[in-house]
């Protein structure tokens, strides 16, 4: 796999534009390059995405789920072909919904174990099999926080290259404002006020907390609310 030919990304107007894989046949480890999304036009973030997500795939898939052989990349990288069974393989992009729950004019926002000191973002979690995203973000909600959730709305998407995800933005209403953390996956959940909010988004020295970074979708999420641009 170490001389697998460049991956092609796509048409720049009329160039062609390719990423090359790195060398070795281990996948990248993406987080080395996590503050890189943070300086990157928005034009430019899902091309890195594709570059990231495609040579993480590469590195991951270089024998046949079918019969076991090597597989050879095909079709300028995006698939790739095995000589011995002619089975071709895709990649695939793991859906993830990520989602605020509003109740009483408060936000649900949580904190894992890995996150800075003081961040909060919104919780988030992989849509599993036959799952509607609906159902997705309030298994969710339930599992993390304890709370039932309806009226859920989809705001916005972004692919996530860490490995190979898309990140499915919703918005969900509260029944109630009791929340039962599951401590597996959270260190804290609490309720925030849209004043809180807005003073952790212009990120005042009295602020509760540290809002997510401004390439994430859940700072996407919390500016729309906190803007009123979420109906």
């Amino acid at each position: 796999m170490t001389s697998d030919p460049p991956l092609f990304l796509g048409l720049d107007g009329e160039a062609p534009r390719f990423s090359s894989l790195p060398p070795g046949d281990v996948p990248v480890d993406g987080r080395a390059h996590f503050g890189l999304l943070g300086q990157l036009h928005a034009a430019d973030a899902p091309v890195f995405a594709a570059a990231l997500s495609l040579a993480n795939w590469h590195r991951r898939h270089g024998y046949c789920s079918v019969c076991g052989d090597p597989t050879t990349p095909n079709r300028g990288g995006w698939s790739r072909a095995c000589a011995r069974c002619a089975a071709e393989h895709y990649p695939r992009a793991d859906p993830v919904v990520i989602m605020l729950a509003e109740h009483d004019g408060r936000l649900l926002l949580g904190r894992q174990p890995q996150y800075p000191p003081g961040r909060f973002s919104a919780l988030a979690g992989f849509v599993e099999p036959g799952e509607t995203i609906e159902a997705a973000v309030a298994r969710e909600l339930f599992e993390e926080a304890g709370i039932a959730v309806g009226d859920v709305h989809y705001v916005a998407s972004q692919p996530w290259p860490f490995p190979s995800s898309l990140m499915i933005g919703a918005h969900a209403v509260a029944t109630s404002a009791a929340l039962t953390i599951d401590t597996h996956e959270l260190d804290d959940a609490r309720w925030f006020s849209r004043a809180e909010v807005e003073a952790a988004l212009r990120g005042d020295a009295d602020a509760l907390f540290l809002p997510p970074p401004r390439f994430a979708i859940a700072r996407t999420l919390l500016e729309r609310w906190a803007s009123a641009r979420l109906k």
